[in-house]
């Protein structure tokens, strides 16, 4: 996953509002999202590591059934992104999407759990976990677990608070087209279409806007965009398609106007790309 925008405690029927591209290698198996056989958790599935980018808690054991109306949910939700630096990972190094599975399957509080995380077994990431009462970014770049504050964030594959064109062109385009119909209306149906569409932006960065992540420029200018076109990575232009937006997501946490209860539903669709 490459770009997360999170609206976080701006809505209270939505507290959480979180939107995602997944963006990854052409080739690499995955399962869209579904409800896991073997944990309490309803997300995409990485077939190569067994793990996943976003996810939440569900367990549809409690009634035996596969029916989402009848599972049990306990606010807890998480998301990854890779760190882009240009430093490779090591063979030994453990998959970051474990990072997201094992806070599901926990019970530890969210901030509690990223301050037990051993930062140098992963490889280069970002990571946003929480519940129904907080949220918690780390990595382990030098960023330390810290609450988000009430509002908007929008985070890529660098550091929380880097400013690349592609995170301001998703913030700007969620205050002015988004956020606002959330307001008027926070009935799905209103509001997700566009969420979708402004997270299938291609504009790219103008070359002096392009970030220093360690990669060749042309190669950055077509990571620019939120949305991104199947591209080839290697150094030759004739190479097929190797990268690009895979998945979209939409995660949120809905309070029942008539009812404390929280309850989690993430909407996953699978891209061109992914097909």
């Amino acid at each position: 996953m490459c770009i997360v925008a999170i609206a976080w405690q701006l809505f209270d029927d939505l507290p959480l509002i979180l939107l995602s591209n997944r963006d990854e290698f052409l080739e690499r198996p995955t399962t869209p999202v579904h409800q896991w056989d073997d944990a309490p958790i309803f997300a995409g599935r990485d077939n190569r590591s067994g793990g996943t980018w976003l996810g939440i808690h569900q367990n549809p054991s409690i009634h035996q059934s596969k029916d989402i109306e009848g599972t049990q949910q306990n606010g807890r939700w998480a998301a990854v992104l890779n760190f882009r630096d240009g430093v490779q990972a090591r063979e030994h190094e453990r998959s970051r999407g474990e990072l997201v599975t094992k806070f599901l399957r926990g019970t530890q509080s969210p901030m509690d759990f990223a301050r037990q995380i051993k930062l140098q077994e992963y490889a280069g990431f970002n990571l946003i976990i929480g519940d129904a009462q907080q949220a918690v970014a780390v990595n382990n770049r030098g960023h330390a677990p810290t609450p988000l504050y009430a509002g908007l964030h929008v985070l890529s594959n660098g550091q929380f608070d880097d400013n690349w064109f592609k995170t301001q062109r998703l913030r700007g385009r969620l205050r002015q087209e988004v956020l606002p119909l959330i307001a008027e209306d926070s009935h799905p149906d209103y509001w997700q279409p566009a969420a979708f569409d402004v997270l299938s932006d291609v504009t790219p960065a103008p070359a002096e806007q392009l970030p220093e992540t360690g990669v060749p420029k042309r190669i950055e200018q077509a990571l620019s965009s939120v949305y991104i076109d199947a591209v080839a990575l290697g150094n030759s232009e004739t190479q097929m398609p190797s990268y690009g937006t895979r998945t979209q997501s939409i995660l949120t946490l809905c309070r029942e106007r008539n009812e404390s209860e929280i309850k989690a539903q993430l909407i996953s669709r699978e891209t061109e790309n992914a097909k």
